[in-house]
């Protein structure tokens, strides 16, 4: 390994090209060789539910969310919150969230966290109703 290492973005593997999910999501962690810190680049379409009103937890591991452009709608438990361009959201182990963009600009964020060699993620169906604002599903 090197002691550094430069990553362009758009050439990682967008994990949801080819489904219906709405966005991008780019695991940079492996392309990077990083040992300590995972880092996933997510970018939500304007009115696009990215995670289709699920929403997930860590047991062990705290996220940091920077969003780079537009505005978020989040949710971390039973509190929902804008988070604007230029913000940083923390969220604790075990805290259920979820994000989507029902704004017109689209969303672009970074998701940081300590690097763990299992599965962490615990999925939550039904985690909020459907936003009027925010479609389901990736145009054709």
């Amino acid at each position: 390994m090197s002691d550094f290492r430069i990553v362009h973005a758009d050439e990682v593997e967008d994990y949801y090209a080819g489904t219906t999910v709405p966005g991008e999501f780019r695991r940079l962690t492996d392309a990077l060789e990083a040992e300590q810190l995972s880092i996933t680049l997510i970018r939500v379409p304007p009115h696009s539910d990215f995670e289709q009103g699920t929403g997930h937890y860590h047991d062990e591991v705290e996220e940091l969310y920077v969003v780079t452009s537009g505005t978020l709608t989040m949710r971390f438990g039973d509190t929902v919150v804008k988070v604007p361009a230029g913000s940083v959201a923390r969220v604790a182990p075990r805290t259920p969230r979820s994000h989507r963009n029902e704004g017109d600009e689209p969303v672009e964020m970074w998701a940081i966290s300590r690097k763990i060699e299992r599965q962490d993620a615990t999925k939550i169906d039904d985690f909020w109703e459907a936003s009027p604002l925010a479609k389901q599903q990736r145009d054709a």
